[in-house]
Formats: C-alpha cells, structure tokens, sequence
C-alpha cells in the first residue's frame, strides 16, 4: 500500500513525520512523495494553544 505523509506547522512535526514515516516503512508500505500517488495520505499538524 502507498503511504504519503505531509507535515504541517513547527519542527517538532517533521521529526514526528520521519518517525511515522519509520514505523510504516518497517510495516512494509511503500513510501511516495506525490500525494497524487498515495492510497493513504497521513497529515501530521501542530494544534494551536
């Protein structure tokens, strides 16, 4: 299954990404940077306080 990720607000999210991205890919999904190509699309944002 093709999995996109888009991270979304401060740094912290992109390091929360790539660990998601790490946890999929040991699931063996496959990774794409096109969304257009994903079955699955994970959006990774900050909550505002």
């Amino acid at each position: 299954m093709k999995v996109g990720f888009i991270s979304l607000g401060c740094s912290k999210n992109l390091v929360d990404t790539e660990m998601a991205i790490g946890l999929f890919k040991s699931q063996k999904y496959e990774i794409v940077a096109n969304p257009e190509e994903a079955e699955i699309i994970v959006i990774n944002t900050c909550r505002i306080h």
